[in-house]
Order: structure tokens, then C-alpha cells, then sequence
């Protein structure tokens, strides 16, 4: 027998895969940790674009989302939430919720071409949501009142860039 299967032999290999299958285990333990923590507690989320101008950037901010607060029916008229869009269910998007079921909402139906206004009563289960660029913004004006199931969490902070770090407000630029 030579020294190299002798060397083989007297390697603990058992120890060795008792340690890696351990190893293994607290990994996938904390991959399993981080997805319940970003899915169904808080995460951070990317918007950008204009619809949200001047609450948020145009370049884009770093959220902070809460998951929680939809689940227990928290969600209130003035509170910018994030959504699976209406449109194209692959994207997610930010609104500000102006009315919930059972509320009137006026609204302007072409802000940059008439003063025409139309006002809807938001149907049960759903929700009214209007980005706060009422001229680059495609939201329940265009597509509707929105079912609440649609509503993936509620935007309670902006966390990056870091000038405008604080609540997402209306009144911001």
C-alpha cells in the first residue's frame, strides 16, 4: 500500500462532512432568515423615475419598506406604497394613496391639456393612487381603482441619498 492511500485512509473524513453539511445548513438557515425578514417584515426597495417627483428623486432613491403594516390594513390616504403594477405584473411601482373603498375622488382627467375634472367613488377592496407628478405619472387615472392584494408594502422612509434621508413627504423637493 503506498503512503498516499495510507494518508488517505487516515484523514477524519467524516469529521470533514459533519463540519461542511453543518456549514451548509447555517447558510441556507440564513438565506431562509433574510428572505422572511425582506419579504413579509421590512426591505429596501429602488424607485426612480418622475411620477413621485418631488418626493422622490428622479434618479432614484433607496426606500425602506414596510411589510408589515399593508398585512394588517394599515394603509391610509397620503401613504406612498409600493405595488405590483396594474399594467405589467412583472414591475413594482410607488404610489401615493388618495382614497380607499367607499371614499369620492376628484381628480383631473388631462392636467397639462384641460381643468376637466371627473370624480369616482373607489370600489370595495380597492384603493385610488396617484403619483405626485400629476403630468408623468400613469396610475388610477389611467388604469383604475386598484384591488388592495396588488399593495406589496407601505414606503415609510427614504434611506439613500442620504441629503434626503428621512419620511417620504409630498412637501419635499
Amino acid at each position: 500500500m503506498s503512503s498516499f492511500v495510507r494518508r488517505l485512509r487516515g484523514i477524519p473524513w467524516r469529521s470533514i462532512a459533519g463540519d461542511a453539511l453543518s456549514r451548509v445548513f447555517l447558510v441556507a438557515k440564513a438565506y431562509c432568515a433574510v428572505h422572511v425578514v425582506d419579504q413579509h417584515l421590512c426591505s429596501l426597495a429602488f424607485g426612480r423615475g418622475p411620477s413621485m417627483l418631488p418626493a422622490m428623486n428622479l434618479e432614484g432613491d433607496v426606500v425602506a419598506v414596510d411589510r408589515v403594516s399593508v398585512r394588517l390594513g394599515r394603509v391610509a390616504p397620503g401613504d406612498v406604497v409600493l405595488m405590483v403594477s396594474p399594467e405589467d405584473p412583472r414591475k413594482s411601482i410607488a404610489k401615493r394613496v388618495v382614497g380607499m373603498q367607499g371614499d369620492s375622488v376628484t381628480y383631473l382627467v388631462d392636467p397639462g391639456n384641460s381643468d376637466a375634472s371627473k370624480t369616482v367613488v373607489v370600489p370595495q377592496g380597492h384603493v385610488w393612487v396617484q403619483g405626485d407628478n400629476p403630468y408623468a405619472s400613469r396610475d388610477s387615472r389611467q388604469f383604475g381603482a386598484v384591488p388592495y392584494g396588488l399593495i406589496t408594502g407601505k414606503i415609510f422612509c427614504r434611506v439613500w441619498p442620504l441629503e434626503g434621508f428621512g419620511p417620504i413627504d409630498s412637501n419635499q423637493s
